[in-house]
């Protein structure tokens, strides 16, 4: 009876050993039945752990940075990993280099259009010799009156620098190939490894024992990367220092209206610092390099530091990419629990990629929009006024915040008055699109100042720690 059943169950047929089986055929049968063991228990302990890390990756914290381009989100993305992860950037320092003097190269491309557009606008200059000196000591300028010769010679010798950078630029982001106009800023796109091809550049080629030429200058062979800018900034250091100093230069660029100084990734003011063999970069240099990122990256921190939260993991993801996009990646990210958006109070600038819209009345959108999403209404919500440096230095130049915001009507143009008026702005948005009651959070930034900022962020991670630990029933 039981041999019946036996026979009947289709599973005992197929393992069931064959009719006159051999031993050889045995140990090839029992060998397959033990490699097939092993493969089902590998899928077993990898499920396991699958789940092990879906079940920790659930508890941990995951933040949402946003913000239109420019607004300081990968900014304050540092400052979270200096501020409780600082071994990464030791880690990272060497490649935070080469963005610096990337930054630097752009912004020397930036005034050399200027001064072209300049030119392009009166007499065409006669050729000159790229021979020509040009003062090196930025206490002097080199002119009072219209740019001179001495100008384009110093055109000339920069113009190494510039194909350097545009190399460079080509290597982080190789469809740019194909695009009809120069990009404006160093663009990298999420997930494309940029961090890596810049660390394989900025490392050494294997050195030969030849000597530097008198002045520092590197020998064609000196151990450094042929790809790494820092030889040809050295060479370029001084002409660099004498243009940006000069009066002649400064006068163009306050007739364009062009605030160099305004822009992200601004380096100008530390071409001597930069612009050696043995620079590193500081934490407040890293914090002011500028990287446009197209698309979504992840970011996983540990923390290093606070005793309570030491080893927790959070989830940091930062979200670029052009304003039609924007709707596309809402649904990803309904089980983050907080968002922190960056506003930057520069109220009188437009969009980079639409020059008919306001940067803040884009912003007061992406903040409706934001507010009101259903996906998001578990979030809690903090608001970054960032940038309030640049906005104190606008009020204080004369730029009348009426002028691009008629409701502001005829109150005081000062700092205090304009920030609480957006204030009052952003919180009657949250107030009244937000699908349920949820806390409003603000804070005035400026998240290249690592000293104010630090402070302000240990402070929202106790905040966002509280909300989390109460939505599980913890607190």
């Amino acid at each position: 009876m039981a041999s019946a059943a036996y026979d009947d169950d289709p599973f005992s047929r197929i393992l069931k050993p064959p009719q006159n089986e051999t031993p050889g055929q045995q140990r090839v049968r029992m060998e397959k039945q033990q490699e097939a063991q092993r493969i089902s228990r590998q899928i077993d302990e990898s499920i396991l752990e699958s789940k092990k890390a879906f079940e920790k990756r659930k508890k941990a914290i995951k933040i949402l940075l946003l913000g239109q381009a420019e607004s300081g989100k990968s900014t304050t993305l540092k400052n979270f990993q200096l501020t409780f992860a600082p071994n990464y950037f030791r880690d990272e320092r060497r490649i935070w280099k080469m963005v610096i003097q990337l930054n630097l190269i752009r912004s020397v491309a930036r005034l050399l259009q200027v001064l072209q557009h300049e030119w392009d606008a009166t007499t065409t200059s006669p050729p000159v010799s790229p021979g020509g000196p040009l003062s090196r000591k930025p206490s002097r300028p080199l002119s009072l009156g219209p740019l001179t010769d001495d100008h384009r010679r110093t055109q000339m010798r920069l113009s190494p620098l510039l194909a350097m950078e545009a190399e460079l630029t080509r290597k982080l982001l190789p469809e740019m190939q194909t695009l009809n106009k120069p990009l404006q800023e160093i663009c990298v796109r999420a997930g494309s490894g940029w961090k890596g091809i810049l660390n394989r550049v900025a490392s050494p080629d294997p050195p030969m024992a030849r000597p530097r030429s008198k002045g520092g200058r590197p020998g064609s062979s000196d151990g450094r990367n042929r790809a790494d800018p820092t030889a040809v900034l050295v060479a370029c250091r001084d002409d660099i220092v004498g243009l940006w100093w000069d009066e002649a230069v400064q006068f163009v660029l306050h007739k364009h209206g062009v605030r160099l100084e305004e822009m992200p990734g601004f380096f100008l003011n530390d071409v001597e610092r930069i612009a050696t063999f043995d620079y590193e970069p500081t934490d407040d240099d890293i914090l002011r390099a500028r990287v446009r990122t197209l698309g979504v990256e992840e970011h996983r921190l540990v923390m290093q530091t606070g005793a309570p939260n030491f080893g927790t993991e959070w989830y940091v993801y930062d979200v670029g990419g052009s304003r039609i996009q924007r709707h596309k990646w809402v649904p990803y990210f309904d089980d983050v629990q907080a968002i922190i958006f960056l506003a930057p109070m520069v109220f009188n600038q437009t969009l980079e990629e639409d020059s008919t819209v306001n940067r803040l009345e884009d912003t007061m959108h992406l903040w409706k929009d934001i507010c009101s999403n259903s996906l998001l209404a578990n979030a809690t919500l903090v608001l970054f006024l960032n940038k309030i440096d640049i906005l104190r230095s606008t009020l204080a130049a004369g730029v009348k915040l009426n002028r691009y915001v008629p409701s502001y009507g005829d109150a005081p143009n000062d700092v205090e008055n304009v920030t609480r008026f957006f204030k009052d702005k952003f919180r009657a948005y949250h107030k009244r699109h937000s699908p349920k009651y949820r806390p409003f959070f603000v804070h005035e930034t400026s998240v290249i100042d690592n000293r104010t900022t630090s402070a302000i962020i240990i402070g929202v991670r106790e905040g966002i720690l509280h909300a989390h630990l109460k939505s599980m029933s913890i607190l």
